[in-house]
């Protein structure tokens, strides 16, 4: 039977861009699907101070938007669809979209994560009326109010101080003693007068009207609660893979990932997968490349033995 390509990545942040143009400057003909907007999670960043080759910095569109010209450029064919499901088929794969089936001999899987939600009382009620969970996004919506950023993480502790950037009095709740974030993101945070980090501290529920005007929060050591008053809420705890449409396919870990080895292999030849979806992954965007590269020499090697 006539196959459409090759190697068919699902997903087109880092993971799936780098594996793009390695896979295409092989010689295999290359598709990347994506479900939203080409670059993933990178065009969701503002400045990113931690991926080596950039001094200053770079923003994360200018980043993405790159990455995506350098894999075009070598023959990296992109299309728009969400993937319902993949069938593995003696000799060849078939990967379902919500418009179309397209053949292939080999998958990578790089459909990264998406953030993980509180579960508190009035999160959902006030999703996009207040409750927000990308600051480049939604941030503008909210310059010069008071905010609370919920989780201390590297990712928070940023997106905090975009935030402030934006003339924002800006609150970071982190329920664990300490937070986790870098000392120099830290430093910038408690040298700023708009700028406080609640640690030890739990956020109970959302509250508000129309729209959010405030949260309850709890002190973990003593019990004692108290409501923050603030017009919007960033949620920073984390991230969730993408993996809902491989339970049928691939069997995933505890927390959704999917178990590789050192190849970023698969329990299934000819699928591999990389970034945030795969076991122990730390979530970077400088591992998502190395992850895609990996994955992208491994799949070249089992195509040459076919």
């Amino acid at each position: 039977m006539s196959i459409d390509y090759d190697v068919i990545i699902i997903g087109s942040g880092c993971a799936g861009l780098a594996a793009g143009l390695y896979t295409s400057r092989a010689g295999f003909s290359t598709l990347i699907l994506e479900k939203e907007m080409m670059g993933g999670e990178l065009m969701n960043r503002q400045l990113i101070e931690n991926y080596l080759g950039f001094a200053d910095g770079v923003q994360g569109p200018e980043l993405g938007s790159a990455m995506v010209e350098q894999a075009m450029n070598t023959g990296v064919d992109f299309e728009i669809g969400v993937v319902t499901g993949i069938e593995n088929r003696t000799g060849y794969k078939v990967v379902r979209t919500d418009s179309q089936n397209y053949t292939c001999k080999g998958i990578i899987l790089a459909t990264g994560a998406h953030p993980r939600k509180l579960g508190v009382p009035g999160e959902e009620e006030y999703a996009e009326r207040g409750v927000f969970y990308c600051a480049t996004c939604d941030g503008p919506e909210f310059a010069g109010k008071a905010v609370a950023v919920a989780g201390a993480g590297d990712s928070g502790v940023d997106d905090g101080l975009n935030l402030q950037s934006l003339g924002c009095k800006v609150t970071i709740v982190e329920i664990l003693p300490q937070s986790k974030a870098t000392k120099v993101l830290l430093d910038r945070v408690y040298a700023n007068p708009n700028m406080e980090i609640k640690l030890g501290t739990k956020i109970e529920a959302v509250i508000g009207d129309e729209k959010v005007t405030g949260i309850e929060i709890q002190d973990v050591a003593t019990g004692e609660k108290s409501c923050l008053a603030v017009e919007g809420l960033l949620v920073c705890i984390g991230l969730v893979p993408n993996t809902q449409f491989l339970q049928d396919l691939i069997e995933l870990t505890s927390m959704g990932q999917i178990p590789v080895n050192e190849k970023m292999e698969t329990s299934i030849p000819g699928i591999y997968a990389a970034g945030d979806i795969r076991e122990n992954s730390p979530m970077q965007f400088a591992t998502a490349v190395g992850d895609g590269v990996t994955a992208a020499m491994a799949l070249g090697q089992y195509l040459r033995s076919l």
